[in-house]
């Protein structure tokens, strides 16, 4: 596949085979059994692996379809409003309001406007941009709108955990407590033990579209999911 083919296209139950060994792509599987073919990149250690979304160059088709089962998902918790991760979170969020009917989101963001508030902002990291010194903030002017609110906090993919924890620790500083945290891609299960240090009940309120785990090379070069 050329790169720019990634996330185009949401494939038919059945397209492509999910056991054995991968090569170029991972094959995720969403509930109803449709399939997403998603890029294998290489970990510092050589070794492993993990796949690859970047919702923002996904196709409208994807996008929707992720967007829309996230939302169904999101619909039991009865979030009032969807606040949403930079950069690429932002993009899910949008969409997920929209599928629940929302007429607008609140967008966090790492851009310092004047009128922002330092008080307002925490450390932001992420795996995706290493050795990069950040912040997020929020608009002040958006805290009325989460303020006594159902909050649902969405990033397009947790991994780490680092970014969802920035994002929780920001509306935490200013008193709000979402009621679920929400992703299209939950990647390996590194971000339960960072979650739940900042509060046992958050591994089981994140929600996901689909899963993926970390891969281990084979003899061959090629990629497989690690025996349980």
């Amino acid at each position: 596949m050329a790169p720019h083919d990634f996330w185009q296209e949401i494939h038919a139950p059945g397209s492509f085979e999910t056991t054995g060994t991968f090569a170029d792509f991972y094959v995720a599987g969403l509930e109803d059994g449709r399939q997403l073919r998603l890029p294998i990149r290489m970990l510092s250690d050589g070794e492993h692996a993990l796949a690859s979304l970047i919702v923002n160059q996904a196709s409208f088709t994807v996008l929707d379809t992720l967007a829309a089962a996230l939302a169904a998902k999101l619909a039991a918790f009865e979030p009032d409003v969807i606040a949403g991760l930079p950069t690429l979170g932002l993009t899910l969020a949008a969409a997920v309001a929209q599928k629940l009917g929302h007429a607008r989101y609140v967008p966090l963001g790492t851009s310092r406007k004047f009128w922002y508030r330092d008080e307002l902002s925490v450390e932001l990291s992420s795996i995706t941009t290493p050795g990069q010194q950040k912040r997020l903030y929020i608009d002040p002017r958006m805290l009325p709108l989460l303020e006594g609110s159902r909050v649902a906090l969405i990033d397009d993919v947790i991994s780490s955990g680092a970014s969802i924890v920035s994002g929780l620790n920001l509306l935490s500083a200013c008193g709000i407590e979402p009621v679920v945290i929400g992703a299209a891609m939950l990647q390996s299960d590194r971000w339960r033990g960072r979650l739940a240090a900042s509060g046992p009940h958050w591994p089981a309120r994140t929600i996901g579209v689909f899963s993926t785990p970390i891969l281990e090379k084979t003899a061959d070069g090629r990629w497989r999911v690690p025996a349980p």
